[in-house]
């Protein structure tokens, strides 16, 4: 197998929840911009950022959509905060079967946080007033692994949906401007 590094760039959205107070407008904000057409409506329960809250000991933890996974986990932790004991999933992004927290209420389909895309800043960001959101980019060297007849599997998936002259002339530019 070959490798090679790269650098890839990294977006991630820090909590802070010292400051986190609540409010919410993280919530409405994402799910106006999901909405179709964007911001024809606003259901937090669309929405890819949910606050997971425990009002008795006043605790707040805005948490974000991330992947899907088909099975639960067979991992049941518990963590302890200002001494309240939190189970593992109650912080957990992932979209599963034991739960419903990051699902489209209508059709069950998972919902998974892509940073607002298109948009300069993730919009939970923008109209988190007290700063507890804050995006962060950094970049990062990955090693990258080339599998074997990766390249000629992805260079048959174009030749079957665009034609191999049309894939042929692209790599001719792609070569010119190099």
């Amino acid at each position: 197998m070959n490798t090679h590094k790269k650098m890839k760039i990294i977006k991630e959205i820090k909590v802070d929840l010292d400051k986190c107070v609540a409010c919410r407008a993280c919530e409405v904000a994402c799910s106006g911009f999901h909405a179709t057409p964007r911001y024809s409506s606003f259901n937090p329960a669309r929405s890819r950022i949910r606050l997971i809250v425990d009002m008795l000991n006043d605790v707040y933890v805005p948490v974000r959509a991330g992947e899907y996974t088909p099975a639960e986990c067979s991992g049941r932790h518990s963590f302890k905060i200002n001494g309240k004991e939190y189970s593992e999933c109650s912080f957990c992004p992932t979209s599963c079967p034991a739960r419903d927290l990051f699902k489209e209420p209508d059709s069950g389909l998972p919902l998974k946080c892509d940073m607002c895309e298109g948009e300069q800043l993730p919009l939970c960001v923008q109209v988190c007033r007290p700063g507890a959101l804050t995006y962060v980019e950094r970049e990062e060297e990955r090693v990258e692994m080339l599998k074997p007849g990766e390249m000629e599997i992805g260079l048959q998936a174009l030749v079957n949906k665009h034609g191999l002259q049309s894939v042929l002339d692209s790599v001719a530019r792609l070569s010119i401007k190099s």
